[in-house]
């Protein structure tokens, strides 16, 4: 090993490394008391039960952290490309020779071990994306390089949809803290969060009212571009009111006839006096929102399977799911949680970890098993400790001299976020339950060992950044 090697060593930040071995060694006690019964045999050992397997992970995790010290910082920017393409292999190689696992081919299977690529896809992006927007001639202001940026974490969500593995593939989504960091338009996120927010509306509630809101609020936009805006808009709310009595009664299609009309009269009024920009930029907006509410609704009643439409009134619409059905995962854990008040009952004393009420609990419900045997209080601190670590992350990326690194950091960090706020979010029932695990906590192998890789990487890079 070099000076210079044996320097970054010692520049290594401290605090983040602290952060990672205190979820590390969290996860695997959560993991113990997850799988254990009183007077059984469970050697954290052996290989036949989670926590040996656990146990076996972080071993491998840690070897992966002491390499990734000792490799050259370069090596991660010059072959970040053919890491990602080697990535993009795997992803193709599993949807022919990968393993179905709860109703997903995204393993593959080595030994009595499986891997999933997915995974480690997620790390390959992260150097790919630093790559390609640290290079000197990228500027996300031009359309071209937006979207090829898009397409280097698009490319892996196409290939893991496929498998199908929705979880896996929306973490991805979590690249775009990156692109907001390094300048991608604003009005694209607008865009994004719009149409999530309509995809929502249009399944909670009659597509039709949500179209007539949209109209109202299109209209109120168009009115307050009038002088006399306060005679137009006394006039308009005091007809609103009308109509929407007309919807409380039944009838919606003569209320969105009616507010469609409207909406041409104040757009025609517009155009007549010459204001054609907000004409053309509010009008297209309406017609294509109200047109993908409809779609929206009606593809989830007309193609998706019964289980996909359950997963999301779970979410949404819980009182139309059966307690004993869709919604007993959900219910179950809100109780194990609930049940543990403000101290939890202790380790190894969750009754209802103990009886498996909680399906998953090793894996995407821990954050269940924590809630029971410690409580709020335990609950809350899992939660400063993921807060803390992203908040150290973006720290060391704010701090870094070199592009690649910082994009690199940031990458990481939108990465945990996303992981961070679903897993905990579906436990809850405040997202929909789509199976992704609580990073360093949950069970697995495949998951450790790539959080570690991304998290030993950047280490590295901030301990080169401190050499110089």
């Amino acid at each position: 090993m070099s000076r210079r090697e044996v320097a970054g060593f010692r520049n290594i930040d401290w605090m983040t490394f602290s952060l990672y071995i205190s979820m590390v060694i969290i996860g695997w006690m959560m993991i113990y008391a997850a799988g254990y019964e009183d007077g059984g045999s469970y050697g954290i050992f052996n290989l036949d039960t989670p926590v040996g397997k656990q146990t076996m992970w972080i071993s491998l995790s840690i070897l992966i952290l002491l390499i990734t010290t000792v490799v050259d910082w370069k090596f991660w920017r010059t072959f970040s490309y053919f890491i990602y393409a080697f990535a993009l292999v795997l992803l193709v190689g599993v949807l022919f020779f990968g393993v179905k696992v709860k109703g997903a081919t995204s393993w593959i299977r080595l030994g009595g071990f499986t891997l999933q690529p997915s995974e480690f896809a997620k790390f390959a992006t992260c150097l790919a994306m630093a790559s390609y927007l640290s290079a000197f001639n990228t500027n996300l202001s031009r359309f071209r390089h937006q979207i090829v940026a898009s397409l280097l974490f698009l490319l892996p969500v196409g290939l893991i949809l496929m498998q199908p593995d929705a979880g896996s593939a929306i973490v991805f989504f979590g690249f775009m803290v990156v692109l907001y960091r390094e300048g991608m338009p604003s009005i694209l996120y607008v865009i994004l969060f719009a149409t999530i927010a309509l995809f929502i509306l249009a399944l909670m509630y009659n597509p039709s009212h949500v179209v007539i809101a949209l109209f109202f609020l299109g209209i109120l936009l168009l009115i307050n571009g009038f002088k006399d805006k306060m005679y137009y808009l006394m006039g308009f709310l005091s007809w609103s009111a009308l109509s929407f009595l007309g919807v409380y009664y039944g009838y919606t299609r003569y209320v969105l006839i009616a507010y469609a009309i409207a909406l041409i009269v104040f757009s025609g009024l517009h155009w007549r006096k010459g204001r054609y920009r907000l004409v053309k930029s509010l009008v297209p907006l309406i017609i294509l929102g109200s047109v993908f509410t409809y779609s929206a609704n009606y593809g989830f009643h007309n193609y998706l399977k019964s289980h996909q439409q359950d997963r999301l009134n779970v979410w949404l619409r819980p009182e139309l799911c059966d307690p004993h059905g869709s919604l007993y995962n959900v219910l179950q854990s809100k109780l194990a949680i609930g049940s543990g008040g403000l101290q939890g009952k202790g380790f190894l004393e969750g009754t209802m970890t103990k009886l498996n009420y909680v399906p998953e609990q090793s894996t995407d419900f821990i954050f269940c098993t924590i809630g029971e045997e410690q409580g709020f209080i335990g609950s809350f601190g899992i939660i400063i400790l993921f807060f803390l670590l992203v908040s150290r992350i973006i720290f060391l990326a704010e701090r870094q001299k070199s592009d690649f690194s910082r994009l690199y950091a940031y990458g990481i960090a939108g990465i945990l976020f996303v992981h961070f706020f679903v897993n905990i979010g579906m436990t809850m029932g405040l997202v929909p339950i789509i199976g992704i695990p609580l990073p360093f906590i949950s069970y697995g192998g495949s998951s450790l060992m790539s959080f570690t890789l991304m998290l030993g990487v950047l280490l590295k890079l901030d301990a080169n950044h401190l050499n110089y």
